[in-house]
């Protein structure tokens, strides 16, 4: 348990306008460098955490402090850990999800909104965040006929502040692009790095499948659309720089799945890619484990790691150590550097989340796209 909770327990149940005290005073969870302990205060049959590390039960109780309507577990945790989580609280035979009412930081996602812990040491990247004096790129709406889908499709592009027409810019395919601009700060990261010259001037196309569970599961007729229509369509848009090397595809999840699938499928046409947290599932003998929604992965990968070819030049991957999917990206750093691909791969303390995949935008894109600063430094 945390220190100082112990102590305000530590003579029996103290007084409510102790407890009121206390809680007006503190920050929750209250983080040392040991752990986290999370604490809820209200009344309830049973309070439940339920947080999203692998290994780690789904749903731990918390335990009722004394005869009080304090509720705390206490919860190790490596330092620089970032988790996200919910309240489960139980009441009458009835169970309600919520976030912490006492921890105002929080993050969202499709589904919603969860907690955060930060644990000790971790701190927001402040080039995650808004800076006055980032000028600021824009956004632009594009429909591009396809003939692979049927009907035009929507892509959104980021243009670069001082946009010229004369001069030629590197190309970044983003996966689920409205998501990244959404839940991960994706406008804001760009800005902020090419305003600190870290990242070079450059063209983002944000791509949004409507069903990306089939489109991004090594799906033919999305590599053909990226490659064929989406490439073609925003170098007649913007002036775009054509060799390999300029054009970065981009995914978490299974938008890493659709990069990679892209790059493989169309080999000399994206030189650089940025795989976050993807889900990878494959079998070496017998069946995988996974959902039947990850079949045509499972194909995808189970032949690409038969014969990976040179998929790309050079290769980020990053993924929490807290995810399911750490041993499937752990496994593709060995099978592509053993190809003479360069490959950098970074772990995290964190999840499968929006929030783990901004905070790792810094390092891959400026090494996939070193922009001035980098080239002096390297």
């Amino acid at each position: 348990m945390n220190p100082e909770i112990r102590q305000l327990f530590a003579q029996g149940d103290p007084a409510p306008a102790a407890i009121d005290a206390f809680f007006a005073a503190a920050r929750f969870p209250l983080v040392d460098p040991r752990g986290a302990t999370f604490v809820y205060r209200g009344a309830a049959d049973a309070v439940l955490l339920r947080l999203w590390i692998s290994g780690l039960p789904a749903a731990q109780p918390l335990e009722r402090l004394g005869a009080t309507d304090v509720w705390a577990l206490h919860m190790e945790l490596p330092e620089n850990s970032r988790v996200e989580y919910k309240f489960d609280v139980v009441r009458g035979g009835a169970s309600e999800w919520i976030t912490d009412p006492l921890n105002p930081v929080k993050a969202t996602d499709p589904f919603g909104a969860n907690s955060v812990c930060q644990g000790h040491g971790y701190r927001r990247p402040q080039w995650t965040q808004f800076d006055p004096l980032a000028r600021a790129g824009s956004i632009e709406e594009l429909w591009i006929a396809s003939r692979e889908f049927g009907a035009p499709r929507r892509v959104r592009a980021y243009v670069p502040a001082r946009f010229r027409r004369t001069r030629r810019y590197p190309l970044l395919i983003v996966h689920d692009g409205d998501d990244y601009l959404r839940f991960a700060e994706l406008k804001v990261v760009l800005d902020n790095l090419i305003h600190r010259l870290e990242l070079p001037p450059l063209v983002a196309a944000l791509t949004q499948s409507p069903d990306r569970l089939v489109e991004y599961a090594g799906d033919l007729r999305h590599a053909r659309h990226l490659a064929h229509e989406v490439l073609p369509a925003f170098g007649k848009r913007f002036s775009l720089r054509d060799e390999p090397a300029a054009r970065v595809l981009m995914g978490a999840s299974f938008g890493a799945v659709a990069a990679l699938h892209a790059a493989w499928s169309h080999p000399g046409v994206f030189g650089r890619l940025l795989l976050e947290s993807g889900s990878f599932a494959f079998s070496d003998i017998g069946q995988h484990r996974r959902t039947p929604v990850f079949d045509p992965v499972v194909r995808f990968v189970n032949e690409f790691r038969r014969a990976p070819g040179e998929c790309a030049q050079r290769i980020y991957l990053s993924c929490g150590i807290y995810e399911s999917l750490i041993y499937e990206n752990r496994s593709l750093v060995p099978l592509l550097a053993g190809r003479g691909l360069q490959v950098r791969f970074e772990e995290a303390r964190d999840g499968h989340n929006w929030e783990n995949w901004r905070d790792r935008l810094q390092a891959g894109l400026t090494w996939l796209l070193p922009g001035p600063l980098w080239m002096v430094y390297e």
